[in-house]
């Protein structure tokens, strides 16, 4: 069954461009390690919540815009090993992030419910 790596992030508005840059290098390496789809959001419509919201997951700054991606592979333990992999890749180590890393929300999730037209 698919496996999805789930990320929510604040991109200063000003680092889009070295964002996506940095995203479209990842993607060749993901693939490599097993991945079937990576997808990165720029958020356009993420409105202020009463209670919580995207923006206040991640820290938001006013310069900032939040980030939703995923990365689905064809199972968790595809998964797993592409994690180790990326983590002892010198590839992924030398990549710059052009944000806070440390306000990334992130977290592996199991399809329940999955449809298209």
């Amino acid at each position: 069954m698919t496996y999805v790596d789930g990320f929510v992030l604040a991109i200063p508005k000003a680092n889009k461009a070295k964002y996506l840059e940095m995203a479209q290098k990842a993607w060749p390496l993901f693939r490599e390690f097993g991945a079937i789809r990576h997808v990165e959001c720029w958020g356009d419509d993420v409105p202020d919540g009463k209670v919580t919201d995207f923006k206040g997951a991640v820290k938001a700054k006013d310069d900032e815009v939040v980030v939703f991606a995923w990365v689905e592979y064809p199972s968790r333990a595809v998964r797993d090993a592409a994690n180790k992999r990326m983590m002892e890749d010198e590839r992924m180590s030398g990549m710059e992030m052009p944000f806070d890393g440390a306000r990334m929300i992130f977290g592996g999730f199991t399809p329940i419910h999955d449809e298209s037209a």
